[in-house]
């Protein structure tokens, strides 16, 4: 993935943040997604009074990204203070779209701060019905 891609990636997650609804917790997080195509899609964090029932950022935009039929996903870019992984709950379903995207980890305060993995670096084992 070459660096004005993934400058893209970065800025639709970014804006996605500014779009966060968060007002228990007041804390914004954008993700984007790239999929095989190149077509970025974007979420951001929904809280909800039952902190159980919040969605997180990435699957937001995962959800979105699959509710516009793409399947194969390559690439996350995630933006939040400090830059953040994500959560163990993203991961199993990030996983179910693209086991080994890029993951850009983006300090929102500092947007020149990017960390970059890979989804099977940060989960290795992902749950899988048998037989797949």
């Amino acid at each position: 993935m070459d660096n004005q891609a993934k400058r893209e990636l970065i800025e639709a997650a970014l804006l996605a943040r500014s779009r966060a609804y968060a007002p228990y917790s007041e804390f914004l997080v954008g993700a984007a997604v790239l999929a095989e195509d190149g077509t970025i899609t974007d979420g951001a964090n929904v809280e909800n009074a039952s902190y159980g029932l919040t969605l997180c950022a990435e699957r937001v935009a995962v959800a979105a990204a699959v509710a516009a039929g793409q399947r194969e996903l390559v690439a996350l870019a995630v933006a939040a203070r400090g830059g953040v992984s994500p959560c163990g709950a993203c991961r199993q379903f990030l996983a179910e779209f693209g086991p080994e995207m890029l993951v850009l980890m983006v300090d929102a305060d500092d947007p020149q701060t990017v960390s970059e993995t890979s989804l099977d670096q940060l989960f290795p084992e992902p749950f899988r019905l048998s037989g797949e």
